[in-house]
């Protein structure tokens, strides 16, 4: 299963972006320390050796952190 994660940045900047299950533990990190523009990004993210179920991403970049909850359907 594939799916697309859209975020949108104030500013240009180095961009990490992360994925945890539901106990925390890293799953994948699609993107670490990326130089992206301000504005809509996009990443296609391949979830399809995940279990179903509830997952989380974080976006880090500068000081700004922000947790977003996605979910894998079977």
């Amino acid at each position: 299963m594939e799916t697309t994660i859209r975020y949108n940045l104030e500013k240009a900047g180095s961009v990490s972006l992360t994925v945890y299950d539901l106990n925390g533990r890293v799953i994948s990190t699609p993107i670490k320390d990326q130089q992206q523009d301000a504005g809509t990004n996009e990443i296609q993210f391949n979830g399809s050796g995940l279990n179903p179920g509830i997952y989380f991403y974080r976006i880090e970049t500068g000081s700004l952190s922000e947790v977003q909850k996605m979910v894998i359907r079977p």
